[in-house]
């Protein structure tokens, strides 16, 4: 009796793309290499160099802004998907592998202030073909808890990831650090931690680039003047049919940006709130970010499985009220145990709200038109990123406390659950065609 291979379902490579991108962002943006470029590569710059990241993310974001509707414009075509994310994630990971180069001196801190920039750019530009993919890998019975499935799948791979760097490449308080004794001298340990987040990247990265159809090269999508011009001229078009369309996903694109920040700025400035209100230790915060990304794991992973029997609109609303009521509690608390709870809760529902903002847009959008509609979304959520910062800072400088800052992130998530009210969800919806 020959053996009989067992066939994957098709949305297992989806989420396994999650799981190695959302690792990566966390160790290269959030927690170590732009901490290795602004306590250690610019030290010596002093607050400057924690200008300079702002400045280079800030960038990233215009980028990204600009980028993004393009990028969306020019995937309809599936194979065109597979072909942009292709090209996006191999530059993502030479892009991480090369920060290994950068040494622990402060000659190299543009260098590496540029690679952190363009890598995070690209990043969340891939994530534009891929949201698009999702509609080929599910049903509409199945949208929500594969979305919630692939947003799990991410925050597990962080908190991983996260753990492996720590253990293998970071602890130690003498010259060499970690499991593998790495020197810390001129940044031999973060650097080599560099190639492994790249080589984990590829490794989840693969199984969804190299299934389906081979890409093909369109000559419309080539790189120059004139193939730029052309889909600037398609974006245009798009952009009216999409408004003449159905303007009401227009609403929720901008309804989205608002809550979506305030979500962005909960995971920003918990820590920093941590430390400095509740009374957390370094050590402590690093333990409560891998508790955190596992409980919003779980939190992604159930919002996914309500989706479809609760709604998309109704599940974000009522998050998003839940995270408004623990916030609440929270700020007139105090304590190491007040933090863990609360903090603990909001991550909860952090993951549902982003699980189905995605499936919603997926079927607010019409078919072939996915790619346009995600780019719209990532570009929305990147113009909106002034939000939460400027109402955090706005509030702790009016109310003469860190604390006030928790009040301020607080009015974006009540901004965002109001502009969410009185969006209309499509009753019904297609069948779903896996392409895979």
């Amino acid at each position: 009796m020959g053996f009989v291979p067992v066939r994957k379902p098709p949305w297992l490579a989806w989420a396994l793309w999650d799981c190695g991108a959302t690792g990566l962002n966390a160790i290269t943006i959030s927690f170590v290499f732009s901490v290795y470029l602004t306590a250690s590569v610019g030290a010596s710059a002093g607050q400057s160099s924690a200008s300079w990241l702002g400045r280079a993310m800030a960038v990233a974001g215009i980028a990204v802004a600009l980028l993004a509707p393009l990028t969306g414009s020019s995937i309809t075509d599936p194979r065109r998907r597979r072909l942009a994310l292709i090209i996006l994630s191999g530059t993502v990971v030479a892009l991480t592998a090369s920060m290994s180069l950068i040494r622990d001196d402060p000659r190299y801190l543009w260098a590496g202030l540029a690679l952190l920039a363009v890598t995070a750019a690209c990043s969340d530009l891939a994530t534009v073909p891929y949201n698009a993919m999702l509609r080929s890998v599910t049903t509409p019975a199945t949208a929500g808890r594969v979305s919630g499935f692939g947003l799990a799948s991410g925050y597990l791979g962080s908190v991983a990831l996260l753990l492996l760097i720590y253990v293998g490449f970071i602890a130690g308080d003498g010259d060499t650090a970690g499991l593998l004794g790495l020197p810390k001298a001129d940044g031999v340990n973060i650097r080599a931690a560099m190639l492994l987040t790249a080589a984990w990247f590829a490794l989840f990265a693969v199984p969804l680039l190299r299934r389906g159809p081979a890409p093909v090269i369109d000559e419309s999508a080539t790189v120059g003047p004139d193939g730029a011009t052309r889909g600037f001229r398609q974006l245009r078009a798009d952009l009216l049919a999409e408004w003449r369309r159905d303007r009401n996903i227009v609403y929720y694109l901008l309804a989205s940006a608002v809550f979506r920040d305030g979500l962005t700025g909960v995971v920003a400035f918990g820590a920093v709130l941590g430390v400095k209100v509740y009374g957390i230790s370094a050590a402590d915060v690093l333990l409560f970010g891998v508790t955190a990304s596992t409980v919003a794991a779980i939190g992604a992973a159930l919002g996914g499985l309500l989706d479809e029997p609760v709604g998309s609109k109704p599940l974000i609303l009522g998050s998003l009220a839940s995270m408004i009521a623990v916030g609440v509690v929270l700020l007139v608390l105090s304590g190491p145990l007040a933090f863990w709870v609360c903090g603990l809760l909001l991550c909860l529902f952090i993951g549902p709200v982003q699980s189905s903002a995605r499936t919603l847009l997926l079927r607010m959008s019409a078919t072939d038109k996915e790619g346009l509609a995600f780019g719209l979304y990532t570009t929305t959520g990147r113009a909106a990123t002034f939000l939460a910062p400027t109402l955090f800072f706005t509030f702790v400088d009016l109310f003469g406390a860190d604390r006030a800052g928790l009040g301020g992130l607080l009015v974006v998530l009540v901004a965002g659950f109001l502009a969410m009210v009185p969006i209309r969800v499509p009753k019904a919806h297609e069948d779903i065609n896996s392409e895979f």
